[in-house]
């Protein structure tokens, strides 16, 4: 068989991107984590066009401990976790409003969230990642995980898929990625 030239060039240029994409793993619009730091697996909602990964807490209170800022907070996930929960803060998050929730008056276009970082392991990757804290509980998945740690878990994402991953299997022995 032989190729037209442009259908040639066509595949020659192709050919690289059909690669990036072999070492990745493909996971669908919904998963399974576990949350390691607090020994919890619930079901998260993977979504590229989200920067940051965030998790349902509620309480969300600033403290200092032997001069470094952290958080307490207690889990917004069907009476997960009735005891406060306390990580060191990592940094502050600047959530930009969608038109909806953005008040003229108030004059800002962002919301501040606090960040902890995260072990989660998703299908056998294991990782360590940063979320926002936010009260999740008037959406269905309590975490959702952002481009950010998409990318550091290599994730593909196919959003006509639920569940790709399975149940998660990370070794707890093993350190995840740097």
């Amino acid at each position: 068989m032989r190729l037209k030239p442009t259908l040639l060039s066509l595949v020659l240029l192709l050919a690289p991107g059909l690669s990036l994409g072999a070492d990745k793993t493909v996971y669908g619009l919904n998963e399974y984590v576990r949350l390691f730091d607090l020994d919890l697996q619930i079901a998260a909602k993977l979504d590229t066009g989200a920067k940051t990964a965030s998790l349902s807490a509620r309480d969300i209170k600033r403290f200092k401990r032997d001069g470094e800022t952290w958080v307490r907070f207690y889990l917004a996930i069907d009476g997960t976790h009735s005891h406060p929960i306390e990580r060191p803060l990592a940094r502050i998050s600047k959530i930009k409003r969608r038109s909806g929730d953005y008040d003229p008056e108030e004059d800002k276009t962002y919301t501040a969230r606090p960040v902890i970082e995260m072990d989660v392991c998703m299908g056998h990757a294991l990782e360590s990642i940063e979320v926002n804290l936010t009260d999740r509980s008037a959406f269905q998945y309590p975490l959702l995980i952002g481009s950010e740690a998409l990318v550091r878990f290599d994730a593909l994402v196919d959003p006509s898929l639920t569940y790709a991953a399975g149940k998660p299997a990370c070794n707890p022995d093993v350190n995840p990625a740097e």
